[in-house]
Formats: structure tokens, sequence, C-alpha cells
């Protein structure tokens, strides 16, 4: 038995080794990604080792969060630069096979079904929309003037939490307006969970964590649209991409 097993980063379908450049030693581990061809595909591969992912061990690896975030960025940096060349779809962080010839399996049966993801994804990016409120938007402040009595307290907060929340429902609609108007320039979104603050780093409250896959040909439409809320009262609005589509690459009845 190999002390190595497959790890799968990505599928396409023109991948050459001239796609793989600069990406030796690159890879998991500072594997060298390589091609597994089968079916008129091709993954994208390298070597890793046995003890850190087979099922029992990955599960306690994936509690490290410095082992995850250093295969995280290595299996990301792949994904990145071989989708920049080339279309492809991009696999699950820590995708794992056997050995080489079952990913070939998983090619060969998989055929239509990465496919129809790779014509999809042809000609198309992924972009992210986040909206968060303006920074106080959703503070529910009780007036500097010193309540006189507990009662007084009491009617201020309820009120200042109503000011909060109304503010908070006014931004979310300011969302919901602007995840129309990119879904009309998108060919398909999706919505993520908001970050939390802890997450990123900003007082903020997040109401929108948008994917959009976009055609190529309509990138500048999508950049002057948000643009366009740049001095948005309520919401500040944060444009990310062009991305590999990860979002948009389910592979359907491809096991």
């Amino acid at each position: 038995m190999s002390d190595a097993l497959s790890y799968v980063y990505a599928v396409g379908r023109d991948l050459t080794d001239a796609d793989l450049v600069d990406l030796a030693g690159a890879g998991i581990g500072e594997g060298d990604p390589r091609l597994v061809v089968a079916g008129g595909l091709q993954a994208v591969v390298s070597d890793v080792p046995r003890d850190e992912f087979e099922a029992l061990s990955l599960d306690d690896r994936l509690e490290d969060l410095g082992w995850l975030a250093a295969t995280a960025r290595a299996h990301h940096h792949v994904v990145d630069t071989v989708g920049g060349r080339r279309t492809i779809a991009p696999l699950s962080l820590a995708t794992v096979y056997f050995d080489d010839d079952r990913v070939r399996g998983l090619l060969a049966d998989g055929v239509a079904a990465f496919t129809a993801v790779l014509d999809r994804l042809d000609g198309r990016s992924e972009w992210g929309v986040k909206v968060s409120m303006r920074s106080g938007g959703e503070r529910g402040d009780i007036p500097a003037e010193r309540p006189k009595t507990g009662a007084e307290y009491l009617r201020a907060r309820r009120q200042a939490l109503r000011e909060g929340d109304q503010a908070v429902s006014r931004a979310e609609a300011d969302a919901e307006e602007l995840d129309e108007a990119v879904r009309g320039v998108a060919v398909a979104a999706r919505r993520h969970r908001p970050q939390e603050q802890s997450l990123t780093g900003r007082p903020e409250r997040m109401v929108l964590n948008g994917a959009y896959l976009v055609d190529t040909t309509a990138a500048d439409a999508l950049t002057s649209l948000v643009a366009s809320w740049a001095d948005h009262p309520r919401v500040r609005v944060e444009l990310t991409g062009p991305w590999v589509p990860y979002s948009f690459a389910a592979l359907e009845g491809a096991s």
C-alpha cells in the first residue's frame, strides 16, 4: 500500500502540463501538482500523506487551525493559478482518492456532470457583494441627557431598541434591492451566511453576503452598478472578485 493519497484540486477539459507551470512544490505539503487524464477530462492532482488525509486522521487535522489554514492556502493557490489560465471546476478542500486510478474512475464516471458544470462556468467568474450597515446605524443609543427616573430610562431604552431594529430592517431592505439589481446582471446567484463582526474585524453589521456568477462581458456593468451605491447613506457595499467560481461548481452526479 502506498503511503500517499491522490488529492484533487480541480477538473478541466482542456488542461495541459503548461497550465501547471510555476506550481512545482506549490501543492499541499509542498507537493507537485500533475494531471490525471480520463474521459476527455483532466484532474489537477498531487500526492498527500496518507496518515494526514485518511478519514480518522483528517477529522483531527481539521481541528488544527494552523494546519487547516496552510492546507487551504495551498489548495486555493493551485486552483486560482490554474483557474486564471483555463476554465476549471474547483473541488472542495480535502478531496482525496485512494490513488490515481480512482481519480480516473471519477473522471470517466462523471463526464456528463463535469461537462455540464464546465459549460456553465465557461467565460464566467464569481464576484462577491457584501452589504453592511454604516457604522452606528444599528445602535440603539439612549439620549445623552441622563433620565431622571428608572421609568424614563426604560422608556428611552425601549425607544432606542425600536429605532435600532428599524435601522436594521431598512438596511436589509436596501440589501435586497441591491441583490435584485445584481441578479439582473448575473447569470446565477447564491446567498452565503453574513459574516460575524469577529471575522470581518469591522464594527458594522453585515446584512448581505452574496455570490454572483457573471459573464466576463458583463463585468463592467456589475462594477458600475455597485459603484453607484458608494455614497448610500445607510449601507456600505463591498465588491470582491473576479474569482474562480467556487460557489457555482457543484458537481451533481459526480462522486
